[in-house]
């Protein structure tokens, strides 16, 4: 484990931020960036609508010039992408639109993408995601076809791969198709080194990258209401790990979770502010207290467990739980998994056979998953 010194170097190293600076002025001001060899000018703060459902945050961000918008046929069980459609029909030709589908048959996925337009009330989507893939295999040639079918047609612009863990195997195999025009993966302070190279891989293809999860869990040591929230919020953590996230040069942009006003206004001022030694010094702190909570999807343990549990995805849904605050949609995943999965108490276990790399508590996280959403 990083000592503090190494962290906060690890944290403060430059990386050259490739966006014309804009004099400083009362409104933040708006940066753009080219989303790889597609040509799609995007802000370098975008939107992510997994767990909105204020559609007037939405509006609102159209009209502050945000360009972005992300949203998955998957989310909130399909109502996500009709609050999205609803809120940006007016504004659809100043905008990029992007959804996702995790249908593994050709013809599967090409029926959902067309109840995604009627959802968006969109003729097209700019982006169209095979969804959440953790190996190279995954990215199989029904999928391929159904993107170059779907480009044929009109219905997309652009084919993408978004991957939450397992990034090592599938940023080089999006690469190697030479079919993929955008990789939507995980990426935040704690996770840097292992996958800058491949993302600078990735831009000389002329890829573009969108990064999500920038804010590592969302998790806060101090909830709402509590004396000493108004405090923690304050010291700006969120908008650190934002800022981290974005200095990057090969990041095109970025789609942190936005739920309401407040935090739309704190995310987009980040186009504003480079990150500082200060922010180094916040996310050093926050490094220790998320490690033993925080899964960085590596992919280590994945068919690690002798009962057979998906460590990766059962970690994502108690952070959705307990870092976004979305119990129900946790539960909702959660239940997805076999029967014989969800019925594994890790409390029967004198040990864990799995020990994480990034020191994560497997067994704690676990058996947190299960007390919450079994």
């Amino acid at each position: 484990m990083f000592d503090n010194a190494s962290r906060r170097s690890f944290l403060a190293a430059p990386l050259a931020l490739q966006v014309i600076s804009t004099p400083s002025q009362a409104a933040p001001a708006i940066k753009t960036k080219v989303l790889g060899k597609t040509g799609l000018k995007v802000t370098t703060v975008g939107f992510g609508t997994m767990i909105t459902s204020d559609a007037s945050v939405i509006e609102r961000a159209a009209d502050m010039g945000v360009t972005y918008f992300d949203t998955a046929r998957g989310y909130q069980s399909g109502n996500c992408e009709r609050m999205v459609g609803a809120a940006l029909k007016s504004r659809r030709k100043q905008l990029v639109l992007s959804t996702k589908s995790n249908k593994e048959d050709k013809e599967a996925a090409l029926q959902e993408l067309e109840t995604s337009l009627k959802e968006l009330q969109t003729d097209y989507v700019d982006i169209w995601y095979i969804h959440a893939k953790s190996k190279a295999e995954q990215i199989t040639e029904g999928r391929l076809e159904a993107q170059r079918i779907a480009k044929q047609k009109g219905m997309i612009r652009f084919s993408g791969v978004s991957t939450h863990a397992g990034f090592e195997e599938v940023i080089p195999a999006a690469i190697k198709s030479g079919a993929i025009d955008v990789i939507l993966s995980s990426y935040n302070f704690t996770m840097g080194a292992t996958i800058d190279p491949l993302l600078a891989d990735a831009k000389k293809a002329g890829l573009g990258i969108v990064a999500m999860k920038v804010m590592a869990g969302g998790f806060r040591r101090v909830k709402p209401g509590d004396p000493n929230y108004a405090k923690f919020k304050q010291e700006g953590v969120f908008p650190a790990m934002l800022r981290w996230s974005m200095r990057n040069p090969n990041i095109d942009t970025t789609i942190p979770s936005i739920t309401d006003h407040d935090q739309l206004d704190e995310n987009f001022a980040c186009m504003d502010k480079g990150f500082s030694p200060g922010d180094a010094t916040l996310l050093a702190v926050q490094r220790d207290f998320i490690t033993p909570l925080y899964c960085r999807a590596c992919g280590k343990c994945s068919g690690v467990c002798p009962k057979g549990l998906p460590i990766p995805d059962m970690m994502r849904y108690v952070m959705y739980a307990e870092g976004y605050g979305q119990f129900g949609m946790a539960r909702e995943q959660f239940q997805m998994l076999p029967a014989e999965v969800r019925e594994v108490s890790c409390k029967d276990c004198s040990t864990c056979a799995v020990r994480c790399p990034n020191h994560v508590n497997v067994m704690a996280r676990m058996s947190r998953a299960q007390e919450l959403l079994a």
